[in-house]
């Protein structure tokens, strides 16, 4: 039997590997290892990567089990889910991996200028009603801006084919450095050297089940230079037609920017 909720809570207020700030504690606790992450948690100086929307924390766990000379940050607000992550790290020894618990629309509160270096975006809601909540939007590039390094990386990996087509019409739109571009990720021979295809081997939860579905993994990864001002594409983009987890089905006819 699955363990409760509420036990898991419990669970992640004595791991010292969780950060829990939800946006409806934050404006009355300050987060002070803003800036800090290396040097209060970490302690070294190596590079930060961030997994936004980690869910269970399998790429977040599975990086910095393959990497031990990088920091990993796992964001989501579901602690539920992010138990599995932590607990899995907990279990392990991991001390390279850490999870914070808050709202991804905040998440610059929680960074300072330069100390990302890289951010993942695995399996994302697409958000295909509301633009601004999509987490490959120009809306959350110009937070990502905020404490991502200059010319940073962004990974995106999605079952979605509309938050795929969304995302690289944007990166074209603005003119971001393309790296990689696959809309058939294991389908293809674009992975490259043998760490690069380690790294794309992690499946997380949700992309087991689109797998085990037939549906295609879509991957992009581009740089996101800090210079010059990003704005929206306004191509259509037809919706995705399959029901996937929580979505919507959508009729084929129906488009959205």
């Amino acid at each position: 039997m699955g363990k409760g909720k509420l036990a898991k809570f419990a669970d992640m207020e004595r791991y010292d590997n969780v950060f829990q700030y939800p946006y409806s504690v934050v404006e009355n606790v300050p987060f002070e290892m803003k800036g800090r992450w290396r040097e209060d948690y970490f302690h070294n100086d190596n590079p930060i990567v961030v997994e936004l929307g980690c869910g269970k924390g399998e790429y977040a766990v599975g990086l910095a089990r393959m990497f031990p000379d990088i920091n990993f940050i796992g964001v989501d607000i579901k602690g539920a889910r992010m138990w599995t992550g932590a607990t899995q790290a907990v279990s392990e020894g991991l001390k390279n991996v850490a999870f914070l618990r808050t709202n991804i629309e905040i998440i610059d509160r929680f960074f300072s200028e330069g100390e990302v270096q890289e951010i993942w975006l695995t399996f994302s809601d697409p958000q295909m009603k509301n633009p601004r909540k999509r987490l490959s939007s120009t809306f959350f590039m110009e937070r990502y801006r905020r404490f991502l390094l200059d010319r940073g990386i962004i990974h995106l990996k999605t079952d979605s084919n509309f938050l795929f087509t969304y995302t690289r019409l944007m990166v074209e739109h603005n003119n971001l450095p393309i790296i990689v571009c696959t809309e058939d990720l294991y389908g293809s021979d674009m992975q490259g050297d043998e760490q690069t295809k380690n790294i794309l081997s992690i499946h997380t939860y949700y992309e087991q089940m689109w797998i085990d579905r037939g549906l295609n993994i879509r991957y992009m990864k581009f740089l996101l230079p800090h210079e010059g001002v990003l704005t929206e594409s306004d191509v259509e983009i037809p919706l995705d037609e399959y029901r996937s987890y929580k979505r919507e089905k959508r009729s084929a006819k129906d488009k959205a920017k």
